[in-house]
């Protein structure tokens, strides 16, 4: 459990040390556009993609800790929401993979416009 626990902690690092440098490349003076948020979101779902089969196809699954929780986890946690929703749309499971994604944007959403009205109530 430890040894685990390290890898997805490593790759955590290697992934989140990643995402920041993306951001700072494509830091936009002024904001606008998150194109930063976007190209992690793209990059990571791609990437995820590449490793569940190549990982698969290879034998490679004990890699998963560190590879698709840890540095593409650390990168994006959009790349394993990703694969959810495509995993139940390739299972057939049509309907669920629509509930999914719908439920797991608007009611994150929600949740953090929940959070920063609460937060503002507290601190004001």
């Amino acid at each position: 459990m430890i040894p685990t626990v390290l890898q997805v902690a490593l790759g955590g690092a290697i992934g989140a040390a990643a995402r920041y440098g993306v951001g700072v490349a494509l830091f936009r003076p002024g904001g606008g556009f998150p194109l930063g948020v976007l190209a992690v979101n793209i990059i990571g779902s791609f990437l995820m993609g590449v490793a569940v089969v190549y990982l698969g196809q290879k034998m490679l699954s004990h890699l998963n800790p560190f590879l698709m929780t840890g540095i593409l986890g650390g990168f994006t946690t959009f790349s394993a929401f990703s694969l959810e929703a495509y995993t139940l749309f390739e299972r057939g499971e049509v309907g669920q993979a629509a509930t999914y994604v719908i439920l797991s944007v608007v009611l994150s959403i929600a949740a953090l416009v929940a959070g920063i009205l609460i937060m503002r109530g507290v601190l004001a």
